[in-house]
């Protein structure tokens, strides 16, 4: 195999690749690049742990077909710094190295057999585009809501359930439900898909094309974004069902700006520390952040809303409020409460986003 590229072309399709590469898998093969030449003058580098794989295409020039796996890591910061200027990687023929030669530099490197290397799920047939901007910006509202406890695999993933014409996204950790509903021209029918949100999150880096190509196999989805494809092992089990969790009707309904709750909260946090609640009470025209945590010390700050009735005093985890708050799109956030042991739901100007977090019971 003799391929022959630019050190920056190389690069930057290495950096997307090597983010398939896994990073504890104690299966040697998984921690390589699959660089692949063929025959029609096409090259692609493919990285996977079993979850999450990535396939990259690579401008080259090919000059002898062939395949080989490469140490992901090692080759991306090697890539990384050599000078400017084309890249020759080449291995002979029955030899189990690779030499890699940029200028004056060069470098021998060890690999293992392609043939070692795992099949890669291939798209379907009935595969769909969808807005790329649409998709991303509703992936970001709801991701971060996922749960990153390994012991309850369903509540890593976000729920996918598209529509004609649209796409729903829901995730939760238990603390906290984000929920997003898009219009998404491109929709054509009805499916839905439990994805790992780190697989959503790396779309986000992906490319940046008008469109993404959707396929939705059995065990797997795949996601296709100027000529790569990401595939992720879609998560089997019951996600919960959302809809059922957001309460129908609340006590109050509080309009606030957002920039100025959101840095009122960021103030507010440092204060809140080993996981301490923040602590908003409402009274008729008011509202006030606060917080303490003892032998540190503590802080409070006041701002005016339209509240009216009795006061109330809830609390919420400082970092999931702040979370819920930038996840909303416009100038004003709603905040919509029953009462303190009940949870509170933060939406936009719009329903189309909702933000559910659970209180913390506060002490007196």
């Amino acid at each position: 195999m003799k391929i022959v590229c630019s050190q920056d072309t190389l690069l930057a399709q290495l950096q997307i690749a090597a983010r398939g590469v896994s990073q504890r898998s104690t299966v040697q093969i998984l921690s390589g690049i699959l660089l692949t030449a063929g025959a029609e003058g096409a090259a692609e580098l493919a990285a996977t742990d079993m979850e999450l794989s990535l396939r990259v295409p690579l401008e080259a020039r090919v000059d002898e077909p062939g395949s080989v796996v490469l140490p992901g890591r090692l080759l991306l910061e090697i890539v990384r710094a050599l000078p400017a200027g084309e890249v020759t990687v080449e291995q002979p023929a029955g030899s189990g190295t690779v030499s890699l030669t940029c200028g004056a530099s060069q470098y021998t490197l060890h690999t293992q057999a392609a043939e070692d290397f795992p099949n890669l799920p291939e798209p379907a047939v009935n595969q769909f585009a969808v807005d790329r901007d649409t998709f991303v910006h509703t992936i970001a509202h709801v991701s971060r809501a996922a749960s990153r406890d390994e012991s309850r695999p369903v509540l890593m993933g976000v729920l996918l359930e598209f529509g004609e014409g649209s796409v729903t996204m829901a995730a939760t950790d238990s603390y906290r439900l984000s929920v997003k509903h898009s219009e998404l021209p491109g929709t054509a029918s009805e499916a839905q898909a439990i994805v790992p949100a780190r697989a959503l999150q790396e779309l986000a880096r992906l490319g940046d094309a008008e469109s993404i190509q959707v396929s939705i196999g059995e065990n797997q989805i795949l996601f296709g974004v100027e000529g790569s494809w990401l595939s992720a092992r879609r998560i089997d089990g019951q996600f919960p069902n959302y809809r059922q969790l957001l309460p129908q009707s609340f006590e109050h309904e509080v309009s606030v700006g957002r920039a100025e709750l959101l840095d009122v909260v960021r103030r507010m946090a440092l204060m809140a520390q080993r996981n301490l609640p923040l602590r908003l009470a409402f009274e008729p025209g008011s509202l006030t952040v606060s917080a303490q945590t003892q032998d540190v010390g503590e802080a409070r700050e006041t701002l005016p809303v339209g509240f009216q009735g009795e006061r109330l005093e809830i609390g919420f985890n400082a970092d999931f409020l702040r979370d819920g708050i930038e996840s909303v799109d416009g100038d004003t956030v709603k905040l919509r409460l029953i009462s303190p042991l009940r949870p509170g739901l933060l939406q936009g100007e719009d329903a189309s986003f909702s933000y559910l977090i659970m209180p913390i019971r506060l002490s007196s």
